[in-house]
């Protein structure tokens, strides 16, 4: 079974950047055939897609961090990544990322919280003003 493991989050002032990691353990198969993607929740809202990216490398992200936020992964070391750049409070909340079904050229969009087949167990970004 996948394990994902989250690292990464930490508290910043608003402006500020951080890099969050996913390393993923347990895949079967090849790390590269599925889509990954980080989704946030923030207290007393619903999780949301953030950002994804597919099995080609193509990647789609919400109208909120586009030009902000990149997602990015290297297939040799299994781990996903998400660098937040210009962040704002508007941001705090905690990040997860997951993994999902093979995916080609992007016009999926955000992934699909019922399509993901593992989550991580999600790490704390707080952005103060």
């Amino acid at each position: 079974q996948v394990q994902l493991v989250e690292s990464g989050g930490g508290s910043v002032q608003a402006g500020g950047s951080l890099r969050l990691s996913c390393a993923a353990y347990g895949y079967t198969g090849s790390y590269s055939w599925y889509s990954l993607g980080w989704f946030r929740q923030a207290p007393g809202k619903e999780r949301e897609g953030v950002a994804a990216i597919d099995s080609d490398g193509s990647t789609s992200y919400a109208d909120s961090v586009k030009g902000r936020f990149t997602i990015s992964k290297d297939n040799a070391k299994s781990t996903l990544y998400l660098e937040m750049n210009s962040l704002k409070p508007e941001d705090t909340a905690m990040y997860y990322c997951a993994r999902g079904p093979p995916r080609y050229g992007g016009r999926g969009g955000l992934l699909r919280a019922r399509d993901v087949t593992g989550w991580g167990q999600g790490t704390q970004v707080t952005v103060s003003s």
